[in-house]
């Protein structure tokens, strides 16, 4: 325990048996539940995870799991809510825990019964940490590029009560231009702006890290089962963080690279599919945040914006076609100008706007 508070620790694994025995062996002994999520790996991780189990000596104390609701007058919206939270198991993988007396264990063993990648193995560990009432829940890979060192660090801010969400980022650190390779470095760099204006949480800069730590709160206020299965989770659990107002901290962690473990991302392929999920997931939070929750003038800003410049398109077209044998008309041009202009400043005024809106959830 951290603060008389209980911590976990998810890690999503999938063939890692080379790396996960030493990454077990290295978490601290404040983390009360290790909860290794197999993603249904072909090696011998389960068998690695499972030795760890039998040899580990820890004696973790007991969860007050969920305190009992009364159903009564006022208290319907917390009897169907609870209703919800027991009957989602059904909306994750398919998984089984393994251990036989999961309250005496402090190493927990989930296996997904099939593969369903790094984002579905993080939600099912969130959900095993909800259920039992964890103060605060840490993800770490499972391939040892997280320093366990670091962990403290990281969990504090959401055991103070200070945040909801608290995120590593590598680009803070002075090593991080010679350690990062170079083209992670600039898909992270890609991904983050994109992701800044995805979420509005416009001062995150390290958004592909998957060091987090979480509240007991902020895990109640999203949607697991909906996390995005494969490697762009992070960025849309930033998204479901900020519509559900949730705060957020970032910390300076150490980049570790060339350790032993054995990148299973494709850039190639990864980075398309995350940009296409923030296309949608910057929609999505306009219209759930700044229209249905709590409306707010940036939500018609942005539109009147994206409606200018569709207009602007022929009239753009138009232009470059001037620069040719085709000669343009003063009209044309006036329309073109005031569209563009207008456009660009209604945008620019409605990001800045969402900017300060979410500052304050930025600590």
């Amino acid at each position: 325990m951290l603060k008389a508070k209980t911590v976990a620790v998810v890690i999503p694994a999938y063939n890692e048996e080379n790396q996960i025995g030493a990454v077990v062996k290295s978490i601290p002994v404040f983390v009360d539940r290790i909860v290794i999520v197999n993603d249904a790996s072909t090696d011998e991780t389960e068998k690695v995870v499972l030795k760890c189990i039998k040899n580990d000596k820890h004696s973790p104390p007991k969860f007050n799991g969920k305190k009992k609701i009364k159903a009564g007058k006022y208290n319907r919206a917390d009897v169907l809510a609870r209703k919800f939270e027991d009957d989602e198991i059904n909306l994750f993988t398919p998984h089984k825990v393994t251990n036989k007396d999961p309250e005496k264990n402090r190493i927990i063993l989930i296996n997904h019964e099939m593969n369903a990648n790094v984002g579905a193995a993080i939600a099912t560990g969130y959900k095993w940490c909800k259920d039992h009432s964890v103060d605060c829940t840490a993800v770490m890979a499972g391939d040892g590029q997280m320093d366990p060192s670091e962990l403290k660090h990281l969990c504090l801010p959401v055991i103070n009560g200070e945040v909801d969400y608290v995120k590593a980022n590598r680009l803070k650190h002075r090593s991080a231009l010679f350690v990062v390779p170079k083209i992670r470095f600039f898909g992270n760099s890609v991904l983050s702006l994109l992701t800044k204006i995805a979420s509005g949480y416009w001062r995150v800069s390290d958004t592909q890290t998957g060091y987090t730590a979480i509240s007991l709160k902020a895990l109640k206020a999203i949607r697991l089962h909906k996390i995005y299965k494969s490697y762009g989770c992070p960025n849309d659990i930033l998204v479901k963080l900020n519509i559900a107002f949730c705060t957020i901290k970032e910390v300076e962690s150490k980049p570790i690279y060339n350790i032993g473990e054995k990148s299973k991302m494709n850039e190639l392929l990864v980075v398309p599919g995350i940009t296409w999920l923030l296309f949608k997931s910057f929609w999505k939070r306009l219209y759930i945040k700044y229209l249905f929750r709590d409306f707010h003038p940036l939500f018609m800003l942005y539109h009147f914006a994206f409606l200018l410049l569709i207009i602007d398109i022929p009239f753009t077209y138009e232009v470059a076609d001037s620069f040719g044998p085709d000669t343009l008309s003063m009209q044309s041009l006036l329309i073109f100008v005031f569209l563009t202009i207008s456009g660009f400043q209604s945008l620019f005024f409605a990001m800045w706007m969402d900017m300060m809106d979410n500052e304050r959830l930025y600590k």
